[in-house]
């Protein structure tokens, strides 16, 4: 006498808990988003940076500067997410060039803010076209509906990014802000 199997039961599609990366394992930078996501900016930003003889961290310095407002080093540094060291280096060579003009803080007579000169602004304005074209070269590979889904998506990371941050209390050290 066969014995009949009792019915199977239906497959129910559960999320399985993802996987526990080994903590000593090295990062497969690859699929790393925080990665890719930096080795990206800069691609886009090297060329339009070395075309003008200007670092990663100078071109970010100018591009803040190029909004128009004049900026303490420490808003400079929360701005690009460079660390205060770095910043203050930039800001050198960017002065030295004659980019970058220095000026007394209305408000606080021991604080200086940090200003494009006549000369930085013409250069910002030479950059902002090249960059521009680059951008739109860079997302002229997605449909309008994957750039605004990006817009999105990017939106959305950045605020979970910072709350993130937050929890942290507060801005990342000198260590560890990558640039």
């Amino acid at each position: 006498m066969r014995r009949s199997r009792p019915a199977a039961k239906p497959r129910q599609h559960a999320r399985r808990p993802a996987k526990t990366a080994n903590r000593n394992a090295p990062l497969a930078l690859e699929r790393f988003v925080p990665y890719r996501i930096a080795t990206l900016a800069d691609l886009l930003a090297l060329g339009v940076s070395r075309r003008f003889g200007l670092a990663l961290h100078e071109w970010r310095i100018l591009a803040v500067l190029g909004e128009g407002r004049p900026l303490s080093a420490a808003e400079l540094a929360r701005r690009t997410t460079i660390d205060k060291g770095r910043v203050s280096r930039a800001v050198a060579g960017l002065m030295r060039r004659g980019l970058v003009e220095r000026e007394a803080d209305p408000f606080d007579a021991r604080s200086t803010m940090l200003r494009l000169s006549l000369k930085g602004r013409a250069t910002y304005r030479r950059i902002v076209p090249l960059a521009a074209a680059r951008e739109r070269a860079l997302l002229a590979v997605l449909t309008a509906p994957e750039r605004r889904q990006l817009e999105r998506l990017l939106a959305k990371l950045h605020e979970r990014a910072e709350a993130m941050l937050a929890q942290l209390g507060g801005a990342p050290d000198d260590d560890e802000t990558a640039g």
